[in-house]
């Protein structure tokens, strides 16, 4: 199993998971061109991606999910409580195209997706997905992350997670009202670096091997600040960064570096 984010932030955020039976985007909040030129790069034929899986439903995720499906004619899985806002904002689809799903694991080709809700200011879900022994778990867009949202996360090989903020760069920012810092600091806005590193100390195992900090703000947060805020919340857990476990950060503008896992 393979990911790679194609792009992760508030402008827009795809992600690409790969097994040997299966291309999977998750989220299409990108415009259509970059999602095939990165695609492309990737060695993969947007024709092949067999379908979007979406989290929720604000335009930094769902943009052009529709224009992608009906351009390259692949299937959109969502969770049945997103459907009837996501039919009014990504476009008619074919009915065939439409996958939803009600339970908390199902299944696209080989992989199981086990689906779990996060604390956002709309219905939002986070995923696992298993293969070959292997676990990979992306959750962004949480206010905070309660005891099941942890339990989720357990025992995944990679890691994707949120940190959105900085939460002194987010409080002296003058472009933003109080009203919207209030909203992104509260338990249904984005994690901070700080409460970013903490999850992951929560739910260290020696399983986990590679995490990546994603849906960084442009404006109140910066690669090097995430990275570097969670290396040190780690270090007052025992766990060392490039020791007990990797750290890499997702951009809103670079293709992400590729992580593969070997079939167990």
């Amino acid at each position: 199993m393979k990911v790679v984010t194609l792009a992760s932030g508030s402008k827009g955020n795809c992600t690409l998971i790969q097994t040997d039976n299966v291309n999977l985007l998750i989220d299409a909040g990108i415009s259509l061109t970059e999602i095939e030129q990165k695609l492309q790069f990737l060695n993969v034929n947007p024709k092949d991606i067999y379908g979007i899986l979406i989290t929720h439903e604000h335009s930094d995720h769902i943009k052009n999910a529709g224009v992608f499906a009906r351009k390259h004619n692949c299937f959109v899985f969502s969770h049945i409580s997103l459907w009837n806002t996501l039919q009014n904002k990504i476009g008619v689809l074919e009915k065939s195209q439409k996958m939803a799903f009600t339970s908390n694991n199902f299944y696209i080709k080989d992989i199981t997706v086990s689906a779990f809700e996060l604390s956002h200011d709309c219905p939002c879900f986070g995923y696992s997905f298993y293969c070959q022994g292997n676990k990979i778990s992306i959750a962004t867009d949480l206010g905070y992350a309660p005891q099941n949202v942890l339990d989720n996360l357990k025992d995944s090989n990679i890691l994707i997670l949120e940190a959105n903020h900085d939460e002194n760069l987010l409080l002296n920012n003058p472009k933003y009202s109080m009203i919207l810092k209030r909203r992104i600091l509260s338990n249904k806005g984005h994690l901070s670096n700080k409460s970013c590193g903490e999850i992951i100390a929560k739910i260290y195992s020696k399983n986990l091997k590679q995490v990546i900090l994603a849906h960084l703000s442009e404006e109140n947060n910066n690669p090097s600040l995430a990275y570097n805020t969670v290396k040190q919340v780690l270090s007052t857990y025992g766990l060392i960064e490039g020791e007990h476990i990797f750290v890499d950060v997702a951009t809103q503008h670079g293709l992400g570096n590729i992580f593969e896992l070997s079939n167990n």
